[in-house]
């Protein structure tokens, strides 16, 4: 029996204009997933089962989750699996699934993880893993820029373009950031091409947007690594601006923004790809519990995460 984990990602900044070859200012999460692989020489085959979700999941099944694992045997296999990999999977998530902070992603890396010590006899490589992940997210969302996966799998704090990749910064210290789950959900695939339609009516403004988003990120990444969290927190509120211009805010979205910078966020806005999802916020220490309790007066299911330096 082997167990591994993944970290969830947070995107700090730069959601959408990353598809648009700008950076992403984005960081693994202390929570994520975990999943423990017992092999069975009595079983047929691989089974999953993702806790308090779904049971029994193969991949000759007819459901996203049963071919993204039929993704990842397949990529095990590529990386020299032999024989054929029977036994059973348990899984489980530590963040809110569908609230664009990567747990797909991550319940892909773990998964991959674990099964490599029955499929190879090892433990996968940071490469292999990404390798194995970026098979599961292709299931998921198409065609994944990969920064969900990367993040996963290094942890951390990066900053990436799809050209470029994961670029890994340090920071002084670990970041708190404080989550708001708006209960509302759009697949990241709607919400991208959502943003690709607008683009071909209105290619000036998008491009500038995307543009001045870019320029978010690149000082944004510069505040976290002073730790300047006052002026991080004021380029998060711009880049909310921005991609509330870009149509992917909600109502929901603004108001939780909103309550969190009036009880004491430094900076709070959507993260992931929008339509819903999740909120972040930023604080000075000691002041995560204003901002936790006004998001539950407001009806919203919270949690915490901790970005680690490196």
């Amino acid at each position: 029996m082997w167990t591994e984990q993944a970290c969830g990602k947070v995107i700090l900044l730069g959601e959408h204009a990353v598809v648009y070859d700008q950076p992403a200012l984005a960081a693994g999460l202390s929570r994520g997933a975990e999943a423990t692989f017992t092999p069975s020489k009595n079983a047929d085959e691989v089974t999953l089962d993702l806790e308090d979700l779904v049971m029994g999941i193969t991949r000759s099944g007819d459901t996203d989750l049963a071919r993204a694992l039929g993704a990842a045997l397949d990529a095990l296999s590529a990386l020299g699996a032999t024989e054929k990999l029977t036994g059973h999977v348990r899984a489980k998530l530590l963040l809110p699934p569908g609230g664009g902070v990567g747990s797909s992603a991550a319940l892909g890396v773990a998964v991959a993880r674990a099964l490599a010590h029955g499929a190879l006899g090892r433990a996968l490589t940071s490469q292999e893993a990404v390798q194995c992940a970026t098979a599961w997210e292709k299931v998921f969302h198409g065609t994944p820029s990969g920064l969900d996966h990367t993040a996963a799998v290094y942890g951390g704090v990066g900053l990436f373009t799809r050209a470029g990749g994961w670029k890994p910064m340090r920071i002084s210290s670990p970041l708190r950031v404080l989550f708001a789950d708006t209960g509302e959900r759009t697949p990241t695939k709607e919400t991208v091409g959502n943003v690709a339609k607008l683009r071909e009516r209105r290619p000036i403004v998008v491009d500038g947007a995307c543009e001045s988003i870019g320029i978010l990120v690149r000082n944004a990444a510069l505040a976290l690594e002073s730790g300047d969290l006052k002026g991080l927190g004021q380029l998060m509120d711009l880049n909310q601006n921005l991609l509330a211009g870009l149509m992917v805010s909600t109502e929901r979205t603004e108001t939780l923004c909103r309550v969190a910078r009036d009880h004491g966020a430094l900076g709070a806005k959507l993260t992931g790809g929008g339509g819903g999802g999740c909120v972040i916020a930023i604080t000075h220490e000691g002041d995560e519990a204003r901002v936790l309790d006004a998001w539950r007066a407001e009806g919203a299911p919270v949690f915490e995460a901790t970005i680690a330096c490196e």
